[in-house]
């Protein structure tokens, strides 16, 4: 995987002579954190306020809505919509999404390799890092694969503007950095063509990612070999029908002075074509983005490592390409999952849950962490329930629903909590095997019905499933801080999980 072009984050009290965007804000009162360097110089070249020049341009105060103003002196003036609110009154979501609204606009500037500084008038270091989050975040596009050379940065440094710069500023910088170049691993990986991406490419790719990290994860690669050798039923079926055979990957970080263990598993389908429950054509185009989960654990792993949390991490990403062959796994088939629980297939189309329970019998029976996490692309019934930019949350007790919203919160992403209602165990019920990987003829409740399924895997273990099929991948237009393609859901949310365990 090539790397990601990531502007370099720098943070300033005042704009340098060589920044060639100044980004600011606009709301129904006028310009908020326009530098005084940058007001003046406007009044001096144009005999006018930057806010008097704003109103006359017809600049609007919509949220999100982006105005650029005439260049003076060697500088563009990016306004953001704020709405009705001053500065401070702003959360730091409307923050990360204003700043990536912001860059967005100046990477539609003729530029090459410029400084770009954000400022909406706040020191205050949660702030700053939500800032810088979304302005590093605003910044990404993924590179075409053509035979054109590869192009030129538009935007080299990203620097924002600040009136204390301290131990705590700097370092809430430096944060959104680390955070920021691991969701935008995570969209590099999603937005892969799955020929580029498959099981055994993802993983060297995850072994290098790894590799390169401030504090040293290890690495454990399965191959088709080892995990028969190992009873890995689940992924071994689900990875028979292509000819680029299934990898379990496990990571772990244990950091000195760790009293609290999280445990991770993500679905790692490099492309899901539904198997012998062939997928429509229409249904299948975006299926390289279903391993969306799998790259949200390896990339929050990195993070919290590069961060330097004191917390104890295993993450796992179940790797398998779902295809039909001669070879292929069939419905009614019956699965051995690791650790013995034997799985009668309802829907070769629904094989996320399976190639996960391998992981998450692992995870419960032989790590023991405090808390498993588990992230996939998982069900279609999620995204009707919740629509595409809103993710759900099955959790063991209701107490670590509110963790993983909590967390949620606080990173910028947005998760519901939905029940795993009683009823739902028993439409698992098989008389062929220990249990059914879902419902007979489908039915309403889908999400519902495979996260039931999914607990049955991870024994006595608190357990929160995250069901990101909605906002892992934008079909539509970029907005805010968000691009078209992979977008990186849940990396940001594990993180802060991981903030929150570690005090």
């Amino acid at each position: 995987m090539p790397a990601p072009l990531l502007p370099s984050a720098a943070l300033a009290r005042s704009v340098s002579r060589s920044t060639a965007v100044v980004i600011a804000g606009l709301n129904a009162h006028g310009v908020v954190g326009v530098p005084d360097q940058v007001g003046t110089s406007y009044r001096k070249k144009l005999g006018t306020a930057v806010g008097e020049l704003a109103e006359s341009m017809g600049a609007s105060a919509k949220p999100l809505a982006t105005t650029v103003l005439p260049r003076v002196g060697g500088t563009s003036l990016v306004l953001v919509g704020l709405g009705d609110k001053a500065s401070d009154d702003l959360s730091e979501e409307e923050l990360r999404a204003a700043a990536g609204a912001g860059v967005r606009a100046a990477s539609g500037l003729e530029l090459s390799e410029a400084s770009v500084a954000v400022s909406f008038g706040s020191s205050e270091p949660g702030a700053l890092r939500a800032t810088m989050e979304g302005a590093l975040l605003g910044s990404y596009t993924f590179g075409a694969l053509t035979s054109a050379a590869v192009p030129t940065p538009k935007i080299a440094t990203i620097t924002v503007i600040s009136r204390s710069t301290g131990k705590q500023q700097v370092a809430a910088v430096e944060a959104a950095e680390i955070v920021a170049a691991a969701v935008i691993a995570d969209r590099e990986w999603i937005n892969q063509p799955a020929n580029l991406l498959y099981p055994e490419s993802f993983a060297d790719d995850v072994r290098d990612y790894a590799a390169a990290a401030k504090s040293k994860i290890n690495v454990e690669i399965l191959d088709e070999r080892a995990l028969t050798r190992g009873g890995y039923g689940g992924l071994l079926a689900v990875g028979g029908g292509s000819a680029k055979p299934p990898r379990l990957v496990r990571l772990s970080y244990s950091p000195r002075g760790a009293n609290t263990h999280l445990g991770l598993v993500g679905k790692g389908i490099t492309f899901d074509s539904g198997g012998l429950d062939i997928k429509s054509p229409a249904g299948m185009y975006t299926m390289k983005c279903d391993m969306s989960g799998a790259g949200a654990v390896f990339a929050a792993i990195r993070a919290i490592a590069d961060l330097g949390l004191k917390i104890k991490v295993t993450a796992y990403g179940s790797l398998a390409e779902n295809m039909p062959s001669g070879s292929a796994w069939r419905p009614s088939d019956v699965l051995t999952i690791y650790g013995g629980k034997t799985v009668e297939n309802v829907n070769s189309d629904a094989e996320g849950r399976i190639v996960m329970a391998d992981a998450l019998a692992r995870s419960s029976a032989e790590d023991k962490p405090d808390l498993i996490i588990d992230v996939a692309t998982l069900t279609g019934a999620a995204v009707t329930a919740l629509g595409e930019r809103t993710a759900a949350v099955f959790a063991s007790s209701d107490e670590v629903a509110e963790q993983v919203i909590t967390a949620a919160a606080t990173a910028g992403e947005r998760f519901w909590q939905l029940p795993i209602v009683d009823e739902a165990r028993g439409h698992l019920d098989s008389e062929v095997a220990d249990i059914r990987s879902g419902r007979a003829g489908g039915g309403a409740g889908g999400a519902i019905t495979a996260a039931a399924f999914l607990r049955e895997f991870v024994g006595d273990t608190p357990w929160a499933h995250l069901d990101i099929a909605g906002p892992a991948f934008n079909s539509g237009s970029a907005y805010g801080y968000v691009p078209s393609g992979g977008t990186g859901a849940a990396v940001r949310t594990l993180v802060a999980v991981a903030e929150s365990l570690a005090g």
